[in-house]
């Protein structure tokens, strides 16, 4: 009988290999890249729906007419993703999020190409809702073009302004790189993607054109100081438990 350490020729038999795997050095990061990306495709998604709130609201200004308030449908969840890329660029720095907008980037131009690819495949003949996706899934394309552009200006001007203003406040003045960046970065974000998307959401003229742009920024920047204090608990929470970030503390 062999033992374990003995082949059945009575030859020493050699140890099995062990199976290597790459280690995740924390699983923090995944999960907010995971959320963040997620964020992203959603917000795209519902974006092409118009909404209208007060429509009765008619004002004049600077010789623009404003009838209603003009958004879409992603106005309430768009602006967390300002939140987790203020996050992880706080804690992870302008090189990781980097790789996190370059991923998300790669993520949304496939979902374009899927969703542009699904549109023009025959429709089976007994399924009734060909033309119905067709115009829902149709304009999506265009808000994910737009998402895309908005999204690789607005998010690297967000991330560079945090980190910056991060050299020279170092961990102080938290407020002020998650107000800051988000300023630039909603602004930028904002004139880009409006100024692609507002046509296919009907929103043609001048005065709603200005409407959904402005009303959009001001909003995404009104949410970002009203869960400030999420962001600070978060950023607090991922500093202490992140190993690394404790040992880049102690080298400065």
């Amino acid at each position: 009988m062999s033992t374990d350490n003995t082949s059945k020729s009575g030859q020493p038999a050699r140890n099995r290999a062990r199976p290597a795997f790459a280690s995740v050095s924390s699983h923090y990061f995944p999960a907010l890249v995971g959320l963040f990306v997620g964020v992203m495709i959603i917000s795209n998604i519902t974006g092409t729906k118009a909404v209208l709130f007060a429509p009765s609201l008619h004002l004049e200004f600077l010789g623009l007419k404003i009838d209603g308030i003009a958004t879409d449908g992603a106005f309430y969840l768009f602006p967390l993703a300002y939140v987790l890329g203020d996050v992880i660029s706080e804690v992870y720095g302008f090189r990781a999020m980097r790789r996190v907008i370059l991923t998300g980037f790669a993520i949304l131009a496939l979902a374009a190409l899927c969703f542009w690819i699904t549109t023009t495949l025959p429709a089976a003949p007994g399924w009734p809702n060909d033309e119905a996706f067709r115009t829902v899934a149709g304009v999506v394309p265009r808000f994910l073009v737009a998402g895309l552009a908005g999204y690789l200006v607005g998010e690297f001007m967000n991330s560079w302004v945090l980190v910056r203003m991060k050299a020279w406040t170092g961990e102080k003045h938290l407020w002020s790189r998650l107000l800051g960046s988000t300023v630039v970065g909603e602004f930028f974000d904002t004139l880009v993607f409006c100024s692609i998307a507002a046509p296919a959401l009907g929103f043609t003229s001048p005065g709603q054109f200005l409407n959904y742009m402005i009303l959009g920024f001001v909003w995404k920047t009104l949410v970002e100081i009203v869960i400030m204090p999420f962001s600070y608990a978060l950023c607090g929470f991922l500093k202490r438990r992140e190993p690394t970030y404790q040992q880049a503390l102690l080298a400065t």
